[in-house]
């Protein structure tokens, strides 16, 4: 399951990861959101051990969503450490999202 990432614990499971770490910010009322979501958990399972796969509610974690230029959700980040080093702005095939991830591992 894609971890609830936060202004509280973006610092400690994304910025100091030791792994690739991928963010989906998104919000409830957001259609292409919900959309994305089940993809983002199907990743979530399948690189559980070799990646971080976490959500940011842009609604409730607005510091973060601030940092970083959010301004239309779904909008996947690709960090490697603690850097973004891709990004996928909208809704976008698994594949291409995985790509995106196991170009980092």
């Amino acid at each position: 399951m894609a971890l609830e990432i936060t202004d509280a614990n973006f610092d400690e499971l994304v910025l100091k990861s030791d792994k690739p770490v991928l963010l989906d910010f998104w919000a409830e009322w957001c259609g292409p959101c919900r959309m994305v979501g089940p993809v983002v958990e199907e990743l979530a399972k399948e690189y559980d051990g070799k990646a971080i796969v976490g959500k940011v509610n842009v609604d409730h974690n607005a510091d973060i969503s601030m940092k970083y230029g959010i301004r239309n959700i779904p909008t996947l980040l690709y960090f490697k450490n603690g850097q973004v080093v891709d990004k996928q702005v909208g809704v976008a095939p698994k594949a291409q999202l995985a790509a995106k991830l196991q170009a980092q591992l």
